[in-house]
């Protein structure tokens, strides 16, 4: 209840301030034409940077991450830097820790992703920057715990440093010259097929927890950023979302309500999405390894923490309604 209350206070004061948050924007229309999408994150933003057909959701050739649906409601688009795109964001990057949440040391973290883009580009007054951070630096400190290798109060110390490392990144970009950062925190995960496995209320109760201490923390880290910086609460979408998906067609209660299914068949024998080994990995999955007999499109999540792309698209849409109104 604590938690609640202070994300109340939070967000109220925030408005009141800056007009930082989503409900802090006006019904005036959008008087903003982007130049470009620029994008930093983890797997909820990447666009292809493990390859075309690897981002994490159903790979079914459609608009199928957010960003790329955000960017295509301006008529534009946004490509992997891969292949010399804007699409910074990579699977299992966390904000500033390396190895990733699989283990990996490959992987940028957002840090060194916009390292790379300051590196060789300038921001320019029509950008819009999108980044997002959480999921992985959580999955990363809860799997320490639960192996024993961290306390409690470890993990929480060290989910809490990093939002405000995220909210250092924001703070950055706008002094690189950023105008319009579009900034998402993670969504609840104790609403994910993830939290659904582990099947303990008292633990999904802490999984829920963290992931509102990350957000508060990122909130309060960016408190003063309202001229330059729009927070879109993804744990609040999603929570509505999981509530009642039915009310978000194409989605509807089979595989998302009461109890979240993952979409996808594709286990992964090795670290995959940092959750274990030989789990479901969205980042290889196609049309062809779907759960027989079912439409993809109506269900929330692709894999255990990653999301199919009906509701990447949806997101992706409500931003868009959140920057139209914002900027």
């Amino acid at each position: 209840m604590t938690g609640n209350w202070l994300r109340r206070i939070i967000m109220l004061a925030a408005c009141a301030s800056v007009a930082l948050l989503a409900g802090c924007g006006s019904s005036v229309e959008s008087a903003l034409a982007p130049s470009r999408f620029i994008s930093f994150g983890d797997a909820f933003s990447d666009v292809g940077n493990l390859g075309v057909n690897n981002k994490y959701t159903v790979n079914d050739g459609s608009v199928n991450n957010w960003t790329q649906q955000l960017a295509a409601s301006y008529g534009l688009s946004i490509a992997p830097s891969r292949s010399g795109g804007l699409g910074y964001a990579q699977g299992n990057a966390r904000i500033t820790i390396t190895p990733d949440a699989a283990g990996s040391t490959a992987t940028k973290t957002v840090t060194q992703q916009i390292d790379a883009f300051l590196a060789s580009n300038t921001l320019q007054p029509n950008d819009v920057v999108l980044i997002n951070g959480g999921i992985s630096d959580i999955v990363a400190e809860w799997e320490a715990m639960t192996a024993g290798t961290e306390t409690q109060a470890q993990m929480t110390a060290n989910v809490t440093q990093a939002a405000k490392d995220l909210g250092a990144q924001v703070q950055r970009l706008v002094n690189a010259g950023a105008q319009h950062v579009v900034l998402v925190g993670t969504y609840d995960l104790s609403v994910s097929p993830w939290a659904a496995a582990i099947g303990q209320p008292r633990l999904n109760s802490l999984l829920s927890k963290t992931t509102v201490n990350f957000n508060n923390a990122l909130l309060l880290s960016v408190v003063n950023l309202g001229a330059n910086v729009l927070y879109v609460d993804a744990a609040f979408y999603f929570n509505i979302v999981t509530a009642a998906p039915a009310g978000y067609a194409p989605l509807g209660t089979t595989g998302n309500s009461p109890t979240p299914a993952p979409v996808c068949t594709s286990v992964d024998p090795g670290p995959g999405i940092g959750i274990g080994a030989n789990q479901v990995n969205s980042s290889l999955c196609t049309t062809s390894t779907l759960l027989p007999g079912v439409d993809y499109t109506t269900y929330l999540f692709a894999d255990p923490l990653y999301f199919a792309p009906s509701a990447q698209r949806l997101f992706g849409t409500s931003a868009f309604t959140k920057v139209s109104q914002r900027w």
